[in-house]
């Protein structure tokens, strides 16, 4: 139980934590203690409502950290391509892929986020280090997380577009390069995968169209004939155990 609450106040305090950090220059913006200060400077109370006031309306930005900075972007597209590919139209519903989805982003993130909790989250509660240093150790795994799954060319692409000289160290990539390289990869990748996932079931439809032709039945659908095959061969090869561990493995 305690190791679900740390991680979502991980969670909670990386999200409050990144909404400083567009644009990158932070200082631009003022640190978080900075903010509590001047407006809370005479009063304890004041200062704490001010920083749960923020941080509350700084969740609104919630959805968009999470698809951008972790695995949901990948996993959300091959599970719509799976069920594209099986031509079930709405089974599974949405609901249930974004749900499954989500968790699954938790689960392969829990590590990244319990590093944040332990280095940033829990000594700025404690008010060992400023937001500013917070912020900083926050970004650091997050950082290291995106660029392990992103293409050098990826981020050489907007080094280019910005006109911004590649620095020698990773924690010097401003997130605004390196999320939409990361992005970008993650797409790429996700397709590659689909296109994989559609090839089996595509044969099937050839097939079946392919019998349904030579027996000079034009007018009954292919796809109608062709679900229940596809649905037996994906139940058959356990198919969502082996997406699900290609994707949690192609994390590692």
């Amino acid at each position: 139980m305690k190791l679900k609450k740390k991680g979502l106040l991980s969670i909670c305090f990386i999200l409050f934590l990144l909404s400083f950090s567009f644009p990158h220059e932070v200082s631009a913006v003022g640190t978080i203690d900075d903010l509590t200060n001047a407006v809370g400077s005479q009063s304890g109370e004041t200062s704490d409502v001010v920083k749960l006031y923020v941080l509350m309306g700084l969740l609104s930005l919630a959805p968009t950290f999470l698809i951008l900075t972790t695995s949901f972007t990948r996993i959300i597209v091959v599970l719509s391509f799976v069920r594209s590919s099986l031509g079930t139209q709405q089974n599974p519903p949405n609901l249930v892929l974004t749900g499954i989805a989500l968790f699954l982003t938790f689960f392969i993130m829990q590590p990244i986020y319990s590093q944040v909790a332990d280095d940033a989250l829990t000594p700025y509660l404690n008010e060992e280090i400023s937001g500013q240093e917070a912020f900083e150790r926050a970004e650091e795994p997050i950082k290291q997380f995106m660029y392990q799954q992103t293409r050098d060319e990826d981020i050489k692409l907007f080094l280019d577009i910005s006109e911004t000289k590649k620095p020698e160290d990773l924690q010097e990539l401003p997130l605004t390069i390196i999320v939409p390289a990361f992005v970008i990869s993650e797409l790429r990748t996700a397709f590659s995968i689909g296109f994989l996932i559609f090839i089996p079931f595509l044969v099937i439809d050839i097939v079946v169209a392919s019998i349904l032709m030579s027996m000079g039945m034009f007018m009954l659908s292919p796809v109608m004939i062709s679900l229940p095959f596809k649905l037996l061969l994906f139940v058959l090869v356990d198919g969502w155990y082996l997406v699900v561990e290609s994707l949690v493995t192609g994390f590692q």
